[in-house]
């Protein structure tokens, strides 16, 4: 695939248009807001900027290097070990629900898309519960993109999808918005490169205040996020 090809394929996948439902998940930042924990532009640049090095760039994001790499080999067994590894990590029951449905709804838009291999589309058929880096990884992997520009594609839709969270509920404005994702997505490259060199064992996910958070959300008595 030609580099302009892998990058099409790159900004699809990354795109908020993509029909996965994140925009209906706010991570714990909904029940951040309501109890004061973030009210303004600095602390929602803090909160969202310590959980993507801290936790998905550290967990997800190496999840998804290992996943594709299975997926490249055939191996859907080892993606399925991966994948339950990856799921343990999950602290709440929103956030295990989060990946699952949008798992579910990626591998059931992928298994419609005929530009993946007949084995990616057929694997994806055969299996039951699936988190979303899983499914997200089977088309990164049969579409042969790079693995460290995958990395900054999702790490870079997961940053983009929680500012617009914050936009809507701290409130922020869409400049300040925009501020967020310019300083917050510069780091993003290094948080790539070094994730590839995380082995399932380094997997960390130490992040109490978004475990915390998300479990405090799904007793919340108003809100516009289903995490």
């Amino acid at each position: 695939m030609s580099s302009l090809a892998a990058l099409t394929r790159l900004l699809h996948l990354a795109s908020p248009a993509l029909p996965v439902g994140a925009f209906s998940y706010s991570q714990g930042l909904e029940w951040a807001v309501e109890c004061g924990w973030v009210s303004n532009e600095a602390q929602a640049r803090d909160w969202i900027g310590d959980l993507m090095r801290y936790g998905i760039a550290r967990c997800e994001a190496p999840a998804l290097v290992a996943m594709m790499r299975a997926w490249r080999t055939g191996e859907v067994s080892e993606v399925l070990r991966l994948d339950a590894e990856f799921l343990a990590t999950r602290e709440s029951m929103e956030l295990r629900a989060e990946t699952v449905q949008m798992g579910y709804s990626c591998a059931r838009l992928l298994r419609e898309l005929e530009t993946l291999p007949a084995f990616t589309r057929q694997a994806l058929t055969g299996i039951g519960e699936l988190s979303y880096p899983a499914a997200w990884s089977a088309a990164a992997a049969a579409w042969t993109l790079p693995p460290e520009d995958a990395i900054v594609a999702y790490l870079w839709a997961w940053l983009e999808n929680q500012v617009m969270a914050a936009v809507k509920i701290v409130p922020l404005g869409q400049s300040a918005g925009q501020r967020l994702l310019v300083a917050l997505g510069e780091p993003i490259p290094a948080l790539a490169r070094a994730a590839m060199t995380i082995a399932p064992d380094e997997w960390e996910n130490f992040t109490p205040g978004l475990a915390w958070a998300s479990a405090m959300h799904e007793g919340q008595y108003t809100r516009l996020f289903r995490s």
